[in-house]
């Protein structure tokens, strides 16, 4: 079985390493200590397990999950300092953890458990979905954008907007622009509609970033980012724009 540890504390990566290494038929393929690594780690490696620290530098170990989807993550132990009521969340959603600070047995036992368990994938599948579900932000937070040569971990946050290239969507992030493999359609579902609008039919806005709209006619409207962008709306989207202004 292969293990990969992320876990942003040196010290406590290093004493999980030297125990793993101890136990029988458990490799470690890896170390990390950032979201960001992890994702990529995880997506040019073999893993069968991650031990996967809840608060990370740059976000989350659900953010971890989320990026690479549940059905596509390795098996997960989380490593947590939440107290005895936030474990209720990790019970209720049958996935198991590892409470700091803990000690050699813990660990063992925790591995040991997701061992038997790797023969059952549509059960880990249903535990991840349902942790997800209960106690995460069911919107994109970050999207992965694959090329030959890299995968670039794009926050949504850094987004102004996006337009429909056929079937693929062209980030646009300040001076930096991004192809995604996915429609625009595919996309708005799962993007937070408290930040971002389909304003066109090629086209959605983050909200953040709208600055002013000018009537034009029929329903119509210009909408300006702050950057200077400046677009069109299309008639059918202007529900959405009315509700806007309204707000």
């Amino acid at each position: 079985m292969r293990l990969l540890i992320v876990e942003d504390e040196v010290l406590i990566r290093s004493g999980i390493r030297e125990e793993v290494e101890t136990i029988p038929q458990v490799e470690v393929a890896g170390e990390c200590g950032s979201v960001s690594d992890a994702v990529n780690s995880i997506l040019r490696t073999k893993v069968d397990l991650v031990l996967l620290d809840i608060q990370l530098p740059d976000g989350s170990g659900f953010d971890v999950v989320r990026t690479i989807g549940p059905s596509a993550m390795p098996a997960v132990i989380f490593i947590t300092a939440y107290d005895q009521y936030a474990m209720q969340a990790f019970e209720c959603s049958a996935v198991d953890y590892l409470l700091k600070p803990f000690d050699d047995l813990r660990l063992r036992a925790s591995i040991e458990k997701v061992r038997a368990q790797l023969a059952q994938p549509a059960s880990m599948l249903h535990q991840l979905e349902s942790l997800l579900s209960n106690h995460a932000s069911p919107w994109l937070q970050r999207l992965v954008v694959r090329n030959e040569e890299r995968i670039d971990l794009v926050p949504v946050d850094s987004i102004d907007w996006i337009e429909s290239a056929n079937n693929y969507a062209v980030l646009h992030c300040g001076a930096k622009t991004f192809v995604l493999s996915e429609t625009l359609s595919g996309l708005e579902h799962r993007l937070d509609p408290q930040r971002f609008l389909r304003i066109h039919r090629q086209r959605i806005v983050n909200l953040s970033r709208v600055v002013a709209l000018f009537p034009v006619a029929g329903g119509v409207y210009e909408l300006e980012l702050s950057d200077g962008t400046r677009f069109g709306s299309g008639r059918q989207y202007r529900e959405g724009i009315q509700k806007l202004i309204r707000s």
